[in-house]
């Protein structure tokens, strides 16, 4: 099921990344360009110089940088490195009803303040009676072999996610944590363990008290991306 259309978008090769938010490309026509590398995270895997991939260009006079780094080959499959996008078709996924786990939908709330420390959540997510589920979206990149792992580094900001989710599931209010895979590679899911093992023990922990774990498997094309839907998870 196609979930997003890209704009027309222009190959290259990644020459490198650079302070987090710069990937310099040497595009298909021979020029060399600087484009805006929208994952501030390590990006493991999926970085590697040689490799192909996509950008975008913007003529927004008011950007600092005219190209954005959309997507980047890893052996044979396109895997999406625009974090921006994963909230966006999730949003709009659960305003057409498209992620049917999460049972009818009459209305979307996004960016809401709650909890004990002062987060926002991606979602809340109400039914035809009013009752709200709380959802909180995860951008995953990181794999071994077919199983994909989040995070990949140690996040403190995830952690505390979870303890709010958690906190929520204990006063009987749905909860549901989305990880968008973002490559079709991947067909079961587990929490990054030995990247964050805080992170791996709250997800586990979590999971056993009733947060909904959705690993939520995408395919990424240069023209599009489509949902392929929700993959097993296996804890650590």
């Amino acid at each position: 099921m196609r979930v997003y259309s890209y704009p027309a978008l222009q190959q290259g090769v990644l020459v490198r990344r650079y302070q987090r938010f710069f990937a310099e490309v040497a595009l298909a026509t021979g020029e060399r360009i600087t484009a805006h590398c929208p994952n501030t995270g390590s990006m493991t895997g999926i970085c590697t110089p040689g490799s192909s991939v996509w950008v975008s260009f913007h003529d927004d006079p008011k950007r600092k940088l005219s190209w954005t780094w959309e997507m980047i080959q890893v052996h044979d499959t396109w895997v999406g490195v625009n974090t921006g996008l994963p909230n966006r078709v999730i949003g709009a996924m659960l305003a057409a009803g498209q992620i049917p786990e999460l049972g009818p939908v009459a209305q979307v709330a996004r960016e809401v303040p709650y909890g004990a420390e002062r987060s926002r959540i991606d979602f809340v997510v109400y039914n035809p009676e009013g009752l709200p589920t709380y959802v909180e979206v995860k951008n995953t990149t990181w794999s071994l072999g077919d199983r994909a792992l989040f995070p990949d580094t140690v996040t403190t900001r995830g952690q505390k996610h979870i303890r709010e989710l958690m906190l929520l599931r204990e006063q009987g209010i749905a909860t549901a944590l989305i990880f968008f895979i973002n490559r079709a590679d991947c067909t079961t899911f587990a929490a990054g363990a030995t990247a964050d093992p805080e992170y791996g023990r709250l997800l586990v922990e979590a999971f056993a008290r009733g947060v909904m774990v959705l690993p939520c498997r995408f395919a990424v094309s240069p023209t599009e991306i489509s949902y392929l839907g929700v993959v097993p998870f296996h804890g650590v």
